[in-house]
């Protein structure tokens, strides 16, 4: 529920603070004293667009913070925790400001939020209700939240969801192996001609660079060889094997006798010989590597352009042709076992549509079975509110399929004995259609979910027993949801847990509006004021006793 609502520079509102209670709280006062500003700071509050002037004259900052009191089942706890917001124990704040000239800034729990979360999280917490509300009877698109509301479809209308969520994705899924099928089956040709080169072909990773290298030694292989042929010769023209020779017999003749001062020197001369013949064997290698077959670089040039070619016209690098295979052999496998694939995804997405048209029908089922209930409840809930004659009737019609079903709700209703129903937004007055809301929401009270519920106005055009059955309803509508009702009734203020009274006063130029909680005498003094004016007279005060004695008792 609503605990408090404390107001900075909103219009007429310089400073406020209120407590609100649970039950019924009246807000009375005389006609522009600041009512609608009241409402309006509230519905900035809750994240809801709001006039621009709202800023008080003078002042550079106006402010609204909402403070509630949450159950432990209340819907909010599931919308903060999705939102990530920081919990309070059951306790929730919402604050909003605006700059004289700059954007609103919102906030739940002291973190910053986006007005259109703080709107989202706001319709959990109140509801209000007025002659020219757009989100109960006067819109056609609530009609049917109502009735499943009423006939308590929470979970089949969360069955139909899921199924119809199914629905969608596999009909998607289908619709996309078609559309990539018939892709598919429209570049087979190029794909089987393409795949058949690239098969002939048979490029390998890294065969490029490879090919590419050859060549180029192929190319420099003459220029080469000739350079190596005379290294060679001068290792063997220079008598260098023959001179190390010679030299290695002297030494090793006269070895012994030199008591072993020679053997590191053998050692070192036989090394040479044995290096200088590894030199003139690797050379003789290189010169026979080096005797490439003269029709050699074309075959190399002939693949190497063979493999960039394929490259190009695919527009991929040389490396990347073998993976492209690959791609382009699966889509021919996917071509050859498209129509099982898309055979089996039609199967799915029938099997779907089936699911999803069972747990519709079961929904319609359930809003029919409770459509005649709901009608006539609140047809019976109408006659205190004296309009005997009036009848209130729920028409469901066949609508395209959605997340809610295949269902079509409107509210319709006939006034006047013999006269024609009609859509309930169209032939209702301003006072009917609230006492219209007003019996609906005492029917559904019990489902409402821990809402704050605020009529502004909803007993205007009516007196007397009427207005006193408002008051009895909208007292009855207390007793499992906070209500808070502006009104003009007296027979509907006597039926309050808490008054406020709302009023406007004039200083130094600058005018205010106040709100104050009325004591009992001051309650009966207001009272008083509502039926006989501003001059309060002792009958209008006994008046108001015995309406606040009768609030007191069972109807």
């Amino acid at each position: 529920m609503l605990r408090s609502l404390s107001i900075r520079d909103i219009v007429l509102i310089e400073r406020l603070d209120l407590d609100f209670g649970p039950g019924l709280n009246v807000l009375t006062g005389e006609t522009g004293a600041g009512k609608s500003i009241l409402l309006d700071a509230l519905g900035f509050a809750l994240g809801r667009k709001v006039r621009r002037d709202l800023v008080r004259a003078g002042s550079e900052k106006a402010s609204v913070v909402a403070e509630f009191e949450l159950t432990a089942e209340h819907p909010a706890h599931a919308a903060i925790a999705d939102l990530d917001l920081p919990a309070a124990d059951g306790e929730l704040i919402l604050r909003r400001t605006a700059s004289a000239e700059g954007p609103s800034r919102a906030f739940i729990n002291d973190q910053r939020v986006s007005s259109a979360v703080l709107a989202d999280l706001g319709a959990l917490l109140v509801e209000v209700h007025g002659q020219h509300d757009d989100r109960g009877l006067l819109n056609p698109r609530a009609h049917r939240p109502l009735l499943d509301a009423y006939a308590g479809n929470g979970s089949l209308l969360a069955v139909v969801r899921e199924a119809w969520a199914a629905r969608q994705k596999c009909a998607a899924s289908l619709e996309a192996a078609i559309a990539a099928l018939e892709k598919s089956a429209a570049d087979a040709d190029f794909l089987r001609h393409s795949v058949d080169e690239l098969e002939a072909l048979a490029p390998q990773i890294g065969e490029d660079d490879a090919l590419d290298a050859e060549r180029r030694l192929i190319r420099q292989a003459a220029g080469l060889t000739e350079e190596i042929t005379k290294a060679a010769d001068a290792l063997s023209a220079n008598g260098a094997e023959g001179a190390l020779g010679q030299a290695l017999g002297r030494l090793s003749h006269i070895a012994e006798k030199a008591e072993g001062r020679l053997e590191d020197v053998i050692a070192a001369i036989d090394r040479t010989m044995a290096e200088l013949s590894e030199a003139q064997s690797g050379l003789e290698a290189v010169q026979d590597a080096l005797k490439f077959d003269p029709g050699r670089l074309d075959a190399v040039e002939e693949r190497l352009f063979a493999i960039r070619g394929l490259a190009r016209k695919h527009n991929v690098g040389p490396d990347e042709l073998t993976e492209l295979t690959r791609k382009m052999t699966d889509s021919l496998t996917a071509i050859d076992q498209g129509e099982d694939h898309i055979a089996a995804l039609r199967d799915a997405a029938d099997a779907a549509a089936a699911a999803y048209e069972a747990a519709a029908a079961e929904l319609s089922a359930a809003r029919q079975a409770a459509s005649g209930g709901l009608n006539g409840s609140v047809t019976e809930e109408l006659k205190p509110l004296r309009m005997e004659n009036a009848r209130f009737m729920t028409e469901i019609m066949p609508s395209d399929p959605g997340p809610d079903g295949t269902d079509a709700i409107r509210f319709t209703a006939s006034i006047n004995p013999g006269a024609p129903a009609g859509a309930i937004d169209l032939i209702a007055s301003g006072g009917e259609l609230s006492r219209f809301l007003l019996a609906l929401k005492v029917r559904l009270a019990a489902r409402a979910g821990g809402l704050s519920m605020v009529f502004d106005e909803v007993d205007r055009g009516v007196g007397g027993a009427t207005a006193d059955a408002v008051g009895r309803r909208l007292s009855r509508l207390a007793e499992s949801s906070q209500v808070l009702v502006v009104t003009h009734s007296p027979q509907v203020a006597a039926l309050g847990d808490q008054h406020f009274q709302i009023a406007k006063s004039a200083s130094g130029g600058v005018t205010r509006t106040n709100v104050s909680v009325l004591d009992p005498q001051e309650r009966r003094d207001e009272i008083a004021r509502m039926l006989a004016g501003d001059r309060i007279s002792d009958e209008a005060r006994s008046a108001a006793d015995v309406l606040i004695a009768q609030a007191n008792e069972p109807v």
